[in-house]
C-alpha cells in the first residue's frame, strides 16, 4: 500500500504571493499562509498561530498572483514537501512547504473585486460564492 500526502489548510496570506517564472516561462508563487486555533488555559482564552510557506505552480500560481492578496482567507489543498539546499556560506539547510494543488478563495465574492463589490444600491453584496482554482499536475510536471 502507498502511503497519503495531504494538507488541507483554511488561513489568511500573510502577504501577497511573490512571483517568480523560471525557464521555459514556467510560473512559482509563494507566500505565507496563517492558521490560528484557540484555546482555553486557566480560564484565559489563547490564541496560537502557525505560519506555512505556500507554494504554487504553474496555472495556478498565475491565479494566485491575480486574485490573492495579503489578508485573504483562503482553503487550500496540497501536499508537504521538504527540500534540501545550501546557503552562501555552504551550509546545508532544509525547508518545510505545502505544494498546493488547489485553493479556494473564502468570503464574499465582492472582497476579491477590487471595489466593485457594490451593488446598484450601494450597499455590499452578500454573495457567498466561493472560487476555486485546480492545478491537475502529472508527476512528470513537477520541476524538481
Amino acid at each position: 500500500m502507498s502511503g497519503i500526502n495531504k494538507v488541507i489548510l483554511v488561513g489568511h496570506l500573510g502577504k501577497d504571493p511573490e512571483v517568480r517564472h523560471l525557464e521555459g516561462g514556467v510560473s512559482v508563487a509563494s507566500f505565507p499562509l496563517a492558521t490560528s486555533e484557540t484555546y482555553n488555559k486557566d480560564g484565559r482564552k489563547i490564541e496560537q498561530t502557525e505560519w506555512h510557506n505556500i507554494v504554487m505552480w504553474r496555472g495556478l500560481a498565475d491565479v494566485a498572483s491575480k486574485y490573492l492578496q495579503k489578508g485573504k482567507l483562503v482553503y487550500i489543498e496540497g501536499k508537504l514537501r521538504t527540500r534540501c539546499f545550501e546557503d552562501k556560506e555552504g551550509n546545508k539547510k532544509y525547508t518545510t512547504e505545502i505544494v498546493a494543488e488547489n485553493f479556494t478563495m473564502l468570503g464574499r465574492k465582492s472582497d476579491f473585486e477590487n471595489g466593485q463589490g457594490l451593488n446598484n444600491h450601494g450597499t455590499n453584496k452578500q454573495e457567498e460564492q466561493p472560487m476555486t482554482y485546480d492545478a491537475t499536475v502529472s508527476a512528470n510536471d513537477t520541476p524538481f
